[in-house]
């Protein structure tokens, strides 16, 4: 590997907004933020808006669309006009 080109792999916390869910894990993730975590280090901190502590997928919130019904819905409404 060339030297100098590669990103910091390094240890990160991702914290979700959301749900203040944080997370360590490593990363080559950009932070000006830091964060004390539980082992007394201090972290870079990124900041997500969604991760699987929120994401309706994960959560079992999530809403089923009824597709199949909208064709006859739409063919009801407007006719076959061909």
């Amino acid at each position: 590997m060339k030297k100098g080109i590669h990103p910091q792999y390094r240890l990160v916390v991702y914290k979700d907004i959301s749900t203040d869910e944080t997370i360590l894990t490593r990363s080559t993730a950009q932070s000006k933020d830091t964060i004390k975590w539980e082992d007394g280090n201090e972290y870079p901190l990124v900041k997500v808006e969604i991760s699987s502590s929120s994401h309706p997928f994960f959560t079992g919130k999530q809403h089923l669309v009824d597709s199949a019904g909208r064709v006859e819905k739409f063919l009801r409404k407007y006719g076959d006009r061909r």
